[in-house]
């Protein structure tokens, strides 16, 4: 089925457009069927180790392929890829980290982390990561989590302000707006009848990530 799914994805790259959706919609039906399908057992098998994921609905966690275009230059009407956000409350909307997967010819890929915290947020994840640092090197330089996440992914600020040493030697690590890990994966690893078995093995490398971040989330929200 993921063979058809990424099909799907180029065909409707090349014809993004409603009448071409419209004709195409019951294979697009059928696609999410299978997605929300395999998204539900990547959650059932993740909560077995990541209690906060335990009990999720797949439905929460995926996103709509629908784009929106209101303050877009881009007006094509639809994504070009399958995604879905797996994190122990809210799911695709909440701000714990979590569990990503991103289907796209030419760009697939497995994820984790915090995306996009609120300012306040990033400030608190910056502050214990820089108190947490030696704890928090030893989750991102472990040799198994490095071979499959290199680095901290995303935008960072040139400068922080507040409190942290100007000469601190981690500071590289604090300018990150996200905290944020991915895989790259080819198209091919999602045809193996055993992708969902190596998925979930690479996601379970990630629950140390995502347990240090979400300490520290769960306490600024409970005190939000």
């Amino acid at each position: 089925m993921s063979t058809e799914l990424f099909y799907f994805l180029n065909e409707l790259k090349k014809n993004n457009n409603r009448q071409w959706f419209k004709d195409h919609k019951e294979q697009y039906d059928r696609l999410l069927a299978w997605f929300i399908k395999e998204v539900q057992e990547l959650i059932d098998r993740i909560g077995a180790f990541d209690l906060e994921i335990a009990g999720l609905d797949a439905k929460k966690c995926i996103y709509r392929i629908y784009r929106d275009i209101r303050f877009s230059n881009d007006k094509t009407p639809y994504k070009t890829h399958f995604g879905a956000y797996m994190t122990g409350i809210g799911g695709r909307t909440g701000l714990y980290a979590g569990y990503y997967i991103h289907l796209e010819p030419e760009n697939s890929l497995l994820s984790g982390g915090a995306w996009q915290p609120p300012s306040a947020l990033l400030h608190k994840l910056r502050r214990d990561i820089y108190e947490n640092m030696d704890e928090f090197r030893e989750i991102i330089e472990n040799k198994e989590f490095k071979k499959t996440y290199p680095r901290l992914e995303g935008e960072m600020q040139k400068r922080i302000h507040g409190d942290f040493p100007s000469d601190y030697p981690y500071m590289d690590l604090l300018k990150h707006k996200d905290f944020v890990v991915t895989s790259i994966k080819p198209e091919a690893f999602f045809s193996t009848q055993d992708w969902k078995d190596r998925a979930i093995e690479d996601f379970h490398k990630l629950y140390p990530f995502n347990r240090f971040l979400n300490y520290t989330i769960k306490d600024f929200l409970s005190k939000a």
